[in-house]
């Protein structure tokens, strides 16, 4: 079973020359391999801006900049850097944004919330200005503007109840704060400006290409690697799971399909504490690694927990089921399994971000400037 898409273009916006931020990290990387070889009828090109920051990857990207020459670009920028945005959108004649650059991990903003704030908070305002500027006197109706956020602006939950997208925002995090100020940003220029935005919350995600510093590839490595798994507080943190490719496809419908001044949630409807999820993710690893299940759960280590640790977060989806006729295919277990055999296939890949080889074959092959 796979994904709707085919059979509504003829009616919907037509996206064309897509600016993609954030697109050689993960799920920005996974965006564009999902477009050029999951949806059937997209012949559009994707620009890629990426700043190639510790979580950024190029080589994620190689046999798509080979493959679809002409159709794939990679721009190497600053999303605050607005002279440079300002000579892509005249340079590809942008007509679509998808912004998935951000700071993101949690931990990096408690000790350096000032990188959070300068990429996500004027990093996306610089997006949002650049694009008005050069849409506003177009006379094509089918520009757009994505803004992909974080189900972590709404803050924390009980042990009943689920985030909508009337949800208040409560953002307890220097990187959370700084996301809830980035949505704030796009919904306002939707509604001052008249700027063509849609807006999305989407839960945790996992999949291939994640950076090592996250839980699942984290645990996954160490695993390997007969390191310690360290987990937070009392492991009972719930987290909602989602496989990247059902959110990518989520955002394509939203992007296709959404109403311009919505926001719309993304979710897996598939909430685990972390130590039930670190026991599953053991399981899977070692009957594939060829490990003792046993000996890897006697590495697990609990540490004090981190400052403002939300306790649970769990996404109301039903806006984006019943609207545009989304749903998750990848079921959890098949995700889990799928990721594991991706981290446990591309050992080149995981060294070469760990031994800092990837930023001498980006200097290699594309210069300074990358």
């Amino acid at each position: 079973m796979g994904y709707k898409f085919k059979g509504v273009f003829e009616t919907m916006r037509s996206l064309t020359n897509i600016l993609v931020t954030g697109g050689a990290g993960f799920i920005g990387c996974n965006f564009i391999r999902f477009l050029f070889e999951k949806v059937e009828g997209f012949n559009g090109r994707l620009i890629n801006l990426d700043a190639l920051t510790y979580a950024g990857n190029r080589m994620s990207l190689a046999d798509i900049e080979a493959k679809y020459k002409g159709r794939y670009f990679f721009e190497h920028g600053d999303i605050c850097d607005r002279v440079f945005v300002e000579s892509l959108f005249a340079k590809y004649e942008i007509d679509t944004v998808v912004h998935f650059a951000a700071e993101s991990h949690v931990d990096r903003s408690i000790l350096g919330p000032e990188a959070f704030v300068k990429t996500n908070v004027m990093g996306t305002f610089t997006l949002l200005d650049v694009a008005h500027n050069a849409w506003k006197n177009n006379p094509r109706q089918d520009t757009l503007f994505h803004h992909v956020s974080t189900d972590e602006v709404f803050g924390s939950l009980g042990e009943t109840g689920y985030f909508t997208e009337t949800t208040p925002y409560d953002p307890r995090s220097p990187y959370s704060a700084s996301k809830a100020a980035s949505d704030h940003l796009a919904m306002a220029y939707n509604h001052t400006y008249g700027l063509p935005v849609t807006l999305s919350n989407c839960s945790n995600n996992y999949g291939p290409y994640q950076f090592p510093e996250k839980l699942i590839p984290l645990m996954i490595l160490n695993m390997l690697e007969g390191k310690p798994l360290p987990v937070y507080g009392d492991g009972k943190n719930i987290r909602d799971w989602l496989y990247v490719e059902d959110h990518n496809a989520a955002v394509w419908t939203i992007m296709r399909n959404g109403k311009t001044g919505e926001t719309y949630n993304i979710g897996g409807e598939n909430e685990w504490e972390n130590i039930k999820l670190l026991n599953v993710l053991i399981d899977i690893v070692c009957a594939k690694a060829v490990l003792d299940p046993a000996k890897v759960r006697g590495t697990l280590s609990y540490v004090k927990d981190r400052p403002g640790h939300d306790r649970r977060y769990a996404i109301d989806c039903s806006k984006l089921k019943r609207e545009l006729d989304w749903k998750q295919i990848v079921s959890f277990e098949e995700g889990l399994s799928r990721t594991v055999d991706w981290y446990l296939a591309n050992p080149q890949w995981i060294e070469s971000i760990r031994s800092g080889e990837y930023q001498k074959w980006v200097q290699k092959n594309y210069g300074e400037r990358g």
